[in-house]
């Protein structure tokens, strides 16, 4: 990972400065903050649904499932998407 210094920081925030304006830096950064903080609420949402697992539906096992497709095909009627 390359070592960023004082220099390359100046110059990024030079070309940031003159991308966006004085005026609207303000508005992107809490922006930034906001996207931020909405994707480290997702990933911890996410980590307790996996970690927690009770509040997951239970899929059936793959050979119920199975049984369950041999039989809505012998009806001759098609599948619902509710099923």
């Amino acid at each position: 990972m390359p070592n960023i210094g004082f220099p390359e920081l100046l110059v990024i925030a030079l070309i940031v400065l003159l991308v966006f304006g004085a005026k609207r830096l303000p508005e992107v950064g809490a922006a930034m903050g906001k996207g931020i903080r909405e994707f480290k609420r997702s990933l911890k949402d996410v980590q307790s649904s996996i970690e927690g697992g009770a509040d997951r539906e239970e899929l059936p096992p793959p050979a119920a499932s199975r049984q369950l497709d041999q039989a809505s095909n012998r009806s001759g009627e098609p599948k619902k998407l509710s099923q």
